[in-house]
């Protein structure tokens, strides 16, 4: 095959793909890794006995968003055996990879990533389990982090697998960062106390690119991938710096400080902004220009800020020109404009919320927001704080929602949920 037939068979697989993930949920961010879904029309209301397709039961525990390509839902979870380990934190735990029916919540596959005890604790609200996985269509990359990285076909037939060592996470929380597939690499972000890195391994073979040291220390926040002027930006968060990597070379493109402390929340991207947050003792939001070379803190390139509010654990919602994001872990909500950073409104209570984990969604002039308590609180999608909803479930949300056609998808701390109207 010519150089241009090459050429030309890589550009159609890459517009495939972009079509196709529009109307999936590929990603723990949705389509475009903002929350927003261009294609779902989900239900406004809904309850135990009202509008659930179906309810299906969960193994183990974990609290990782699902993800969904086609008529298949993947999930991770981590199974206690309850048989001791000497000298370990915890006991022997199955990390398990688990394909779902979508239309009927039926398992069609279940892999045992590994199985072993994990070497450390972790924070009461976290799991072992709680790194979201992603597909492109063809392949499966699941992180348990320090357990591994497993890549899957979307049968459950294991294509590669890579341990890049334990972590050693501040204060015993856990980890929780997703890995990125992005083309042909898969980008993993190791933020801990003993040598922090971003590393880049080839999608086929898991086989690494390269590996970048990285001056921070614990972060729970997760790559974010997006092209730029020709070339493709690995943008990542942290405690002392934002940074942007190039993902061919894994060369620093642009970095700039003044964030917060504990950044989780993934950035956010539209027309040339990076939209960066923290809300840990502090709030930093901060709209960064991709075009941004070397040090640009305290530059115009960093095209507004604001301190007043930000998120400790869910990520925000971009959706059309507006910026929803939480207030620390609260059940409390504000919206900026994302062009400019004005206040539309905020901070402002969720009625039955007090504890937000789970990113909030958006779809079909909507905006959905689940809580730890069971509520999820629908808005209208606009520059006015506008109650739509509010529903209520039997146990704790903190993996995201998940939008896809008519259904909303809810994992709970025991149960999946497909919420459809009746």
């Amino acid at each position: 095959m010519t150089a241009l037939l090459v050429a030309l068979s890589v550009a159609a697989q890459a517009g495939d793909f972009a079509k196709d993930r529009l109307v999936n949920w590929h990603h723990w961010r949705g389509p475009n890794g903002n929350g927003f879904s261009p294609n779902a029309d989900p239900p406004v209301e809904w309850s135990e006995t009202k509008n659930v397709k179906w309810k299906m039961e969960l193994p183990g525990s974990g609290s990782a968003t699902p993800v969904a390509w086609g008529d298949r839902m993947f999930l991770l979870a981590a199974i206690d055996t309850n048989k001791e380990a000497t000298g370990k934190a915890a006991t022997i735990h199955r990390f398990e990879v688990i394909c779902l029916d979508r239309a009927t919540g039926k398992t069609l596959w279940s892999r045992t990533a590994v199985e072993e005890a994990p070497h450390e604790g972790r924070h009461a609200t976290n799991t072992y389990a709680s790194g979201s996985p992603m597909t492109d269509g063809k392949i499966l990359v699941a992180s348990f982090g320090s357990r591994g990285i497993f890549a899957y076909d979307l049968d459950g037939a294991l294509k590669w697998k890579r341990n890049l060592g334990e972590m050693k996470i501040k204060v015993g929380f856990g980890e929780g960062a997703s890995p990125v597939l992005w083309g042909d690499s898969v980008v993993v972000l190791r933020d801990h106390e003993a040598g922090s890195s971003l590393t880049c391994l080839d999608a086929k073979t898991g086989e690494p690119k390269w590996k970048q040291d990285r001056d921070e220390g614990t972060t729970w926040t997760s790559p974010f991938v997006v092209e730029r002027d020709g070339v493709t930006q690995v943008v990542v968060n942290g405690t002392k710096r934002t940074r942007s990597y190039d993902l061919a070379t894994g060369k620093l493109v642009w970095e700039c400080g003044g964030q917060g402390m504990n950044p989780i929340a993934l950035p956010v991207v539209r027309e040339g902004l990076v939209y960066c947050m923290t809300g840990y003792k502090g709030y930093a939001v901060c709209a960064i220009r991709l075009d941004s070379k070397g040090d640009v803190t305290g530059t115009g390139q960093v095209a507004w800020k604001r301190n007043d509010s930000g998120p400790y654990v869910a990520s925000p919602l971009l959706y059309d020109d507006l910026l929803y994001f939480g207030k620390e872990r609260e059940g409390i909500l504000t919206c900026v404009e994302a062009s400019t950073g004005a206040l539309k409104f905020g901070p402002e209570r969720l009625p039955g919320m007090d504890v937000m984990y789970a990113s909030p969604v958006g779809a079909a002039g909507r905006v959905y927001l689940a809580g730890r308590s069971g509520t999820v609180v629908v808005l209208k999608h606009g520059p006015a704080f506008e109650v739509l909803a509010t529903n209520k479930l039997g146990e704790s949300l903190d993996a995201s929602p998940v939008l896809l056609g008519k259904e909303l998808f809810l994992r709970g701390e025991k149960h999946l949920y497909c919420i459809a109207r009746e």
